[in-house]
């Protein structure tokens, strides 16, 4: 079929289908019809031959979860900082809180437990990209427990007992430090994203989450009940 052969019958099918004369349908059929009497060249028909896969280069095995430097080292700082911060709002919070024995031994540890990572918190907030996984945010919250403890061991040895000597020195740089951070890596390993859920009130506090928090708070309390039961027997004495 010769070109304008071809134009014509698909100006008279065109204008049919204006007109009404034809359904969609029927002028679809029509075109197929036309499209299968014109008699492609040789070159058209030709398939082309599929060229030979190029070899895939190789790629460095890499671990599950791992992350950028850049990201490694932000989470870190996010982490530390948080912990720094911690210090001010669990003391604005005992401040509010009054003192007594309830504060040192139940209330300091559930205030402290709950803010050391704060850092973690804005890390799975804003950040979850920074976060390779549930030993990792146990990882970074023990961080922000550590700078905790070192920051309020900096306030114990300067403000509150500068006459402690090099003894109380060396306590107060080494032990509270141990439980600080562990006791945050405990809070870490329950938490994620489903935390900020419960915090909005659109579900129930996970599981993991208060059952690590909890012990946090146990293993923080018990520290301070046996390091004032050895202070009152004399047995931890920096005098």
């Amino acid at each position: 079929m010769l070109e304008r052969d071809l134009q014509r019958r698909l100006d008279e099918i065109q204008s049919l289908r204006r007109r009404g004369l034809l359904t969609p349908k029927e002028a679809y059929e029509r075109h197929l019809g036309l499209i299968g009497q014109v008699a492609l060249p040789p070159v058209a028909l030709s398939v082309p031959v599929a060229a030979a896969p190029v070899a895939a280069q190789p790629v460095p095995p890499t671990k599950a979860g791992a992350l950028d430097m850049r990201w490694q080292l932000f989470a870190v700082a996010v982490a530390l900082l948080g912990g720094a911060f911690g210090v001010v709002g669990a003391f604005l919070q005992e401040l509010r809180a009054g003192g007594g024995i309830f504060l040192a031994f139940t209330g300091a540890p559930i205030i402290e437990e709950a803010l050391k990572p704060a850092g973690v918190y804005l890390l799975l907030l804003r950040w979850p990209q920074a976060i390779a996984g549930r030993l990792h945010t146990a990882v970074l919250a023990a961080l922000g427990g550590l700078s905790f403890g070192v920051i309020e061991s900096l306030v114990y040895v300067s403000l509150y007992f500068p006459e402690g000597g090099s003894d109380f020195v060396l306590f107060r740089f080494t032990v509270p430090l141990v439980m600080h951070a562990s006791g945050s890596f405990l809070v870490g390993l329950g938490l994620s994203r489903r935390v900020f859920d419960w915090a909005a009130g659109r579900a129930p506090m996970p599981k993991d989450a208060r059952n690590f928090y909890l012990a946090a708070v146990l293993l923080h309390a018990s520290y301070n009940v046996i390091v004032s039961i050895l202070e009152l027997s004399g047995a931890l004495n920096f005098g």
